[in-house]
């Protein structure tokens, strides 16, 4: 729950901060601006595909885990819209530009916390970040900066489609900057220096094991 609200108030202060956001959220905020969707329907909607191509990844049906992280979206994109509200009604949006790039980085640090913090937990988490965990133990030898830059290509696409269509290109700032060069870090870091006793458990079925040994 911790992780949920810290993900969902980051994504919210960045969305207002209007300096830049995450990548996913970035690649959002241009579908929102290209075809009127509502963002924290674009968001759960994304965190639907994710948890899809996640029983892909790890090469078998896990229908608890599926059903869990559709229900993590779900709230999510719930609550990105509530903080969202909350700081346009605060005025965030209206501040200076320099304060406002800080607290979108500041964002940006929050949902990078977050996310260490439930991908650790390894109980419900986030479809998105379980596809980076996927990536980073089964697939990359543990590299968290390597699993968030894979999982940097798909919103990218989604960016450059939106603004070749829109002309236009929103959500693209030194937030993003920032969260491209240094997501993957803070996750590293939040791993040791953030609630530190708590270990990653992620585990791979014997069966898949053998596959990847293979």
């Amino acid at each position: 729950m911790i992780g949920l609200l810290l993900n969902a108030m980051g994504q919210g202060l960045c969305i207002v901060g209007a300096m830049g956001s995450g990548i996913w959220t970035a690649a959002a905020i241009n579908l929102n601006n290209w075809q009127g969707f509502n963002i924290g329907w674009v968001l759960i909607a994304f965190g639907f595909l994710n948890a899809v191509i996640n029983q892909f990844l790890i090469r078998r049906l896990d229908l608890p885990r599926f059903i869990g992280e559709v229900l993590y979206a779900i709230f999510y994109g719930y609550f990105v819209n509530i903080f969202t509200w909350l700081f346009t009604i605060l005025g965030v949006g209206s501040w200076p530009i320099v304060a406002r790039a800080f607290v979108s980085c500041f964002g940006v640090f929050t949902f990078g916390v977050a996310i260490s913090l439930y991908q650790r937990a390894n109980i419900i988490m986030h479809p998105n970040d379980d596809t980076t965990n996927i990536l980073r133990f089964k697939y990359l030898k543990g590299n968290a900066t390597a699993s968030q830059l894979i999982d940097f290509v798909p919103p990218v696409i989604l960016i450059i489609i939106s603004w070749i269509f829109s002309k236009q290109l929103l959500g693209i700032n030194i937030a993003t900057v920032f969260s491209m060069a240094f997501n993957g870090v803070i996750i590293a870091w939040s791993d040791e220096h953030i609630w530190g006793h708590l270990k990653h458990n992620f585990k791979l079925p014997e069966n898949v094991k053998k596959i990847v040994n293979k």
